[in-house]
């Protein structure tokens, strides 16, 4: 059979697939993903599964397993998605700090016969209260330009994040603790 295509430039998505002993090609898909200001009537979860969607289809081929994957960081409704600029970053840490917010991953798996099995993880992060110093200190440490909320768990993480309720693995892109077994299911682990 062969690899898995995964539809996704994420190199923490390559890193946690490599590390479950996942056989995969990644696919680089130029897809325009919906937004909170393009689809306002989704809530974070439907944001995430549409665009993890988008990502699979447009990345599918015949005969292929197909894999993509969407993270949004919501707080009492706003969604940070990735950041544009530091400027950007540093008001999304503030926003988010000494706060609980959700980090929603959805998941677009498409059989070779174009079924497709969509599904959601949420795990909830509680940050810790961040100063400016904090802040800017995280921003100088960690690249943040590529990540929803502009944060990387597995980046530092311990300088902002004061508990994790869930998966970690979704926090930092993929949850892979629910993707495994589907994978195994269709021969794919």
């Amino acid at each position: 059979m062969p690899p898995l295509l995964l539809a996704s430039a994420s190199p923490r998505r390559r890193e946690l697939l490599a590390a479950a002993g996942i056989a995969f090609e990644v696919v680089n898909v130029s897809v325009a993903e919906l937004d909170e200001a393009s689809a306002p009537h989704l809530s974070p979860t439907q944001l995430a599964e549409a665009n993890a969607r988008l990502k699979a289809r447009a990345a599918a081929q015949a005969g292929r397993w197909v894999l993509g994957a969407d993270t949004v960081v919501a707080l009492n409704g706003r969604l940070f998605g990735k950041p544009a600029t530091l400027d950007d970053a540093r008001e999304f840490l503030r926003a988010l700090g000494g706060a609980t917010h959700e980090v929603v991953t959805g998941c677009a798996l498409i059989g070779p016969d174009g079924a497709e099995t969509i599904f959601h993880e949420t795990t909830r992060v509680t940050f810790r209260a961040l100063h400016a110093e904090t802040i800017d200190l995280y921003l100088a440490e960690v690249p943040v330009l590529d990540k929803a909320g502009a944060y990387g768990l597995q980046e530092k993480g311990e300088l902002i994040v004061e508990q994790v309720e869930g998966s970690r693995a979704n926090v930092i892109g993929l949850p892979i603790e629910r993707l495994l077994p589907l994978l195994r299911e269709r021969g794919l682990a």
